[in-house]
């Protein structure tokens, strides 16, 4: 067995299990992360957060010496973006003294994005564009209960399918929602959002190779741009959507080349894991 030390933390109740790899000699794989992430025989979470100095990073080109954030769905599957996760991240960083704030650089796989922790704790990080597509032909998800709901494609650097509801607490979300491969050919995270007021939406979600999460940040970035087209919102930007979601509130600020998102980010606990060798 290999002994690994860890954290964990949560993002509005979107949790995580973190780890330090300095110089990406681990050997974190898919199996590690699924053990990990296991909430009976492991220990829990929507995802893992490695952080590994960017110059181990083949994809990356930019500043080796910065911290990149390699984040792994709980299937073990690589996941472009998370912007919760990114909050507790820059939480990790902060607070074993391996950056300083209260404004940092991270490296992550849709870019350079930074991270500022607020004078009220919470964090707001960069999330670069967000683009809403309304295609000709209506794009439909089919739900376990057998609706069909037609969404709104986003990208946030991963995909999304944004849907329009009356009742959020009405939706069977214990099974992946069926989607058109053809338009997601990588599968999709699929928001279902309710709007409550202006620029106010509340949102359930169900995420690709995790399952229904308490929460979504990139999820929750791509509801407020795709509520903005639904409701047909014509005000200037930039401007800020306040968005509920099962694990608490986060607040998106959508401007013309840029998304930020601001909430909370907690760690919980850290330790020691057994994790069993390779193969």
């Amino acid at each position: 067995m290999r002994r690994w030390s860890f954290s964990k933390g949560h993002g509005t109740e979107n949790d995580f299990v973190v780890l330090l790899d300095r110089d990406d000699t681990m050997g974190v794989g898919p199996a590690e992360v699924r053990y990990l992430c296991d909430r009976h025989a492991g220990l829990g979470g929507d995802g893992l957060l490695r952080a590994v100095r960017a110059r181990h990073v083949p994809e990356w080109d930019g500043d080796g010496s910065l911290w990149f954030m390699d984040y792994r769905n709980a299937d073990g599957s690589v996941a472009q973006m998370c912007g919760n996760g990114l909050r507790v991240f820059a939480r990790f960083l902060l607070d074993h003294d391996l950056a300083s704030g209260p404004t940092l650089q991270i490296a992550t796989r849709t870019g350079l994005q930074e991270a500022t922790v607020l004078p009220d704790t919470r964090i707001r990080v960069s999330m670069g564009p967000v683009r809403v597509d309304a295609p000709a032909t209506p794009v439909t998800v089919r739900t376990g209960d057998g609706t069909e709901h037609v969404v709104l494609p986003a990208d946030v650097g991963n995909p999304h399918g944004v849907a329009f509801v009356d009742d959020l607490g009405a939706l069977d979300l214990h099974t992946a929602p069926q989607v058109p491969a053809d338009v997601f050919p990588e599968g999709v995270n699929v928001e279902f959002v309710r709007v409550l007021g202006p620029r106010h939406i509340a949102l359930r979600v169900h995420e690709r190779g995790v399952g229904e999460t308490r929460s979504c940040g990139t999820g929750t970035v791509a509801a407020a741009a795709a509520a903005r087209v639904h409701t047909g919102d014509t005000t200037p930007l930039p401007v800020t959507y306040r968005v509920e979601v099962p694990g608490g509130e986060v607040e998106v600020e959508l401007a013309e080349d840029q998304a930020h998102l601001t909430g909370p980010a907690v760690l919980i606990a850290h330790g020691q894991v057994l994790v069993p060798e390779e193969g």
